[in-house]
């Protein structure tokens, strides 16, 4: 029996391509609205995106059906590096970023939600480059993986593989008992939720092109923003903040969740561990502290983005405490302020939240709220372990018992993703980076964040990355995209042996 089902592995590569070239088309209208002469261009794009996808899908097509886990891990991460490839050519295309490494890092740094961007002029990119950009967050967001999952029976082949890859975690959690139906009620709630935001943004003063952008953004936890100065450059229009703000904490919640507050099931939502944790714990001791000490640090220190507009007031501390929290907790990456010029203490609160993420199942990155609960629990219970040697006592989430391999995966998960930062720290350093920019660009890649610390500030972006620190940045937000293991077990030699 063959260890791999390549053709079967081939075959979904291509109809993820099918599927990306079909995203890529829509930027072409755009383009074309505003009278760009990059149509073509993008049209082009889409096309050979299409003939790459095609290809793919019919010279395997007649594969068989039957999918196992080690093609779903490997059909995940390579799935990804093929959308990343195919999303280069808009960019290389229409010469709206010049190099390969370039395009790649911008490419994958939308796919993988982080936002991080090595354009010094995003205001001076075509309109249909910028929703493109936009859009490889929208994509990344839920999973192109999760998308496709939805349409394989289709094809005759089951997806829980492919489902498990793409959404790794503590559990997988389903609305519905069949994996086809998950998929497509997460995608609905995602694409609802974003036209909805989309028109709350224009309602509170965006233009229809940034608001669809931004939309695209926010419910994607991505960060990419049409303006140099992200959403900073709305710091006079507070109600557009605040819009962001929302859409940012819901795309930071388990859709499951946000599924049964669509459905009225609040106190479902508010009896949920997690929820509760990251809203008035994570969320409300940040937030309160970065009010407190924003609010009373000197009344003359301003914003450094655009807009300058005092902190001594208390709804402009409020505004953009809860925004940089809510932005680097959902490791969104939207700047309302240079949050390196705050006081050291706040500019630390925020750095510690590079680790935290949002809920599992939501579109965040990060180590994940839930993981930080058991990790907690089971830390505590070590005490307890202290004086009664002999009792068995299990580590309780929701009310149950939390299996002990669960417990292990999430030590051996935090583990490994702390010496992956530490490593990654040093090797950036060795590039010539300071001690702060290794540290938090590091720490910003791994957790998908987008903006760091240093040299890499909110008011600078990435370019000034040496290009292997560009390609290295790269292969940390593959890694973090994909919360570790589906990409680490790759490299184990178990993986690629029948026993």
């Amino acid at each position: 029996m063959k260890l791999f089902n390549f053709k079967l592995i081939l075959s979904f590569l291509g109809i993820s391509s099918i599927l990306n070239s079909f995203f890529m088309l829509l930027a072409v209208p755009i383009s074309f609205y505003y009278n760009e002469d990059i149509v073509a261009n993008l049209f082009m794009a889409s096309a050979t995106t299409f003939a790459i996808g095609f290809s793919l899908w019919f010279f395997n097509r007649n594969a068989k059906k039957v999918l196992k886990k080690r093609d779903g891990y490997l059909i995940v991460t390579i799935g990804w590096l093929v959308l990343t490839l195919t999303g280069t050519l808009p960019y290389l295309f229409t010469g709206s970023i010049t190099g390969f490494t370039n395009a790649f890092f911008e490419t994958i740094s939308g796919y993988s939600t982080t936002g991080a961007s090595i354009v010094d002029d995003i205001e001076a990119l075509p309109k249909g480059i910028l929703f493109w950009r936009s859009a490889t967050h929208w994509i990344g967001g839920m999973g192109i993986i999760v998308l496709t999952v939805a349409i394989l029976p289709l094809l005759g082949i089951g997806g829980m593989q492919l489902f498990m890859a793409e959404a790794p975690g503590p559990s997988a959690d389903k609305l519905h008992p069949r994996i086809t139906e998950t998929a497509k009620r997460l995608w609905l709630i995602y694409m609802s939720l974003t036209v909805v935001e989309l028109f709350m943004l224009k309602i509170a003063g965006m233009s229809w092109f940034d608001s669809i952008n931004h939309s695209m953004a926010t419910m994607s936890t991505g960060g990419f923003s049409t303006k140099n100065a992200s959403v900073a450059f709305w710091n006079d229009q507070p109600a557009i903040q605040y819009v962001i703000s929302l859409f940012m904490f819901i795309a930071g919640t388990n859709f499951v969740l946000t599924y049964f507050a669509i459905q009225g099931k609040f106190a479902k939502v508010f009896r949920n561990e997690e929820f509760k944790y990251y809203l008035f714990g994570f969320l409300g001791i940040a937030s309160v502290l970065s009010i407190i000490i924003i609010y009373f640090q000197d009344p003359n220190l301003v914003t450094t983005i655009s807009h300058p507009m005092p902190y001594g007031e208390v709804e402009s501390a409020v505004r953009h405490a809860i925004f940089q929290v809510l932005s680097i907790t959902t490791t969104t990456g939207f700047v309302s302020a240079d949050f390196t010029m705050w006081n050291p203490l706040a500019t630390l609160i925020l750095f510690s939240l590079f680790f935290v993420g949002g809920s599992a199942g939501s579109t965040s990155g990060g180590i994940k709220i839930v993981r930080h609960i058991i990790m907690i629990k089971s830390s505590l219970l070590e005490f307890k372990k202290q004086i009664h040697p002999n009792a068995i006592i299990p580590v309780r989430y929701e009310g149950r018992g939390v299996q002990q391999s669960i417990v292990f995966n999430i030590l051996s998960f935090f583990v490994i993703y702390v010496l992956i930062f530490v490593v990654s720290s040093v090797i950036f350093a060795f590039m010539g980076l300071d001690f702060i920019t290794a540290l938090s660009t590091a720490a910003s890649s791994l957790g998908n964040i987008g903006p760091a610390l240093g040299q890499l500030s909110p008011v600078n972006n990435y370019n000034s990355l040496p290009e292997i620190g560009k390609w290295f940045s790269s292969l940390l937000m593959l890694i973090g995209r994909l919360e570790l293991f589906t990409v680490l077990i790759l490299f184990s030699p178990f993986f690629w042996k029948k026993n």
